[in-house]
């Protein structure tokens, strides 16, 4: 059978040439839709994806010859990955293709909302010159909290070198990682000294919620909040609860638990969230730059290289 590959979604050219150099057979087709996979797939030994559709046991069951899945992009939720690892299906991804976009968001929104960016520029917009109301917090000297240090976690910490923070990381699947940029530290040490939480771990089915009201109570000190993960971590009407007590100073979100609208809209805490302006709101695009649109193919496509069929 010959070697052929389905590109299902938007992913920078660079992947397909490289595919084809390695002598697999490509389509790229980003605009099929899941009834037109599920037709075809049979014929395939890899597809890739970004995040157009679920790769579930549906698509594995009529793919008798699928070898790999490619995501282009750090996550693999919306790969069903028990699935995948019992019929022997390899999944590949590319953290490392937008680790540095993610790192740079999630410092862009925490700098956001400590100065007050998004709410000083609106009131001048609407004739209000108010600088007593508009004033912020330094960051230097602050204990920077991390929670999940891969790719991710570890690249934030990184690019918060320069700002002569102290910065403290938990991952429960990781030990033995401190160095200059962070301090390996338990989850009570988090809780504990942190004025700033960001979170960099996976969607699992042990994550999922996990940041709720009795998760942020443990806190000691009122905290910044960025999540550029995944938003079903999160518990959102726990965020703003938070936010009215004052345990949350400002939210940086780039993720939600819900996100697209009309279904975001729907959300019985949405007209809330829209309206608290401490609250800075991304779609999901920490991770999506120019540039990295680039490098994750070029990732993916390093991986591949490694496929053994």
């Amino acid at each position: 059978m010959s070697k052929k590959i389905l590109i299902i979604d938007d992913l920078h050219p660079v992947f397909k040439e490289r595919a084809i150099a390695l002598g697999f057979e490509v389509d790229d087709k980003p605009l099929i839709t899941r009834t037109e996979t599920l037709a075809v797939i049979k014929d395939y030994v890899g597809i890739a994806v970004r995040t157009k559709f679920r790769i579930d046991k549906e698509l594995f069951d009529v793919a008798p010859n699928l070898r790999f899945v490619a995501r282009a992009g750090a996550g693999l939720d919306n790969i069903d990955d028990a699935v995948a690892n019992e019929r022997n299906i390899k999944l590949i991804n590319a953290p490392e293709g937008n680790r540095d976009a993610v790192g740079e968001h999630a410092i862009g929104l925490l700098l956001s909302l400590m100065n007050n960016f998004r709410n000083a520029d609106n009131e001048i917009r609407n004739g209000v010159w108010d600088r007593e109301g508009n004033r912020g917090y330094e960051l230097k000297g602050k204990t920077v909290g991390i929670v999940g240090y891969g790719f991710m976690g570890e690249k934030m910490a990184r690019k918060l070198a320069g700002f002569e923070v102290n910065v403290i990381a938990y991952d429960k699947y990781k030990t033995g990682f401190s160095n200059e940029f962070a301090r390996e530290v338990s989850m009570e040490e988090i809780v504990k000294h942190s004025d700033v939480l960001s979170l960099h771990i996976p969607l699992t089915k042990e994550t999922r919620q996990m940041v709720n009201g009795e998760y942020f109570y443990h806190f000691k000190k009122p905290i910044f909040f960025i999540n550029t993960a995944r938003g079903e971590i999160v518990n959102t009407s726990a965020v703003l609860a938070n936010m009215k007590s004052g345990k949350i100073l400002g939210a940086g979100l780039d993720v939600l638990e819900t996100e697209k609208f009309p279904a975001l809209g729907e959300q019985p805490w949405f007209d809330e969230l829209k309206a608290n302006d401490k609250v800075i709101l991304t779609p999901h695009v920490g991770g999506w730059t120019f540039d990295s649109y680039r490098k994750i193919s070029e990732v993916l496509a390093e991986k591949l290289a490694e496929i053994k069929l």
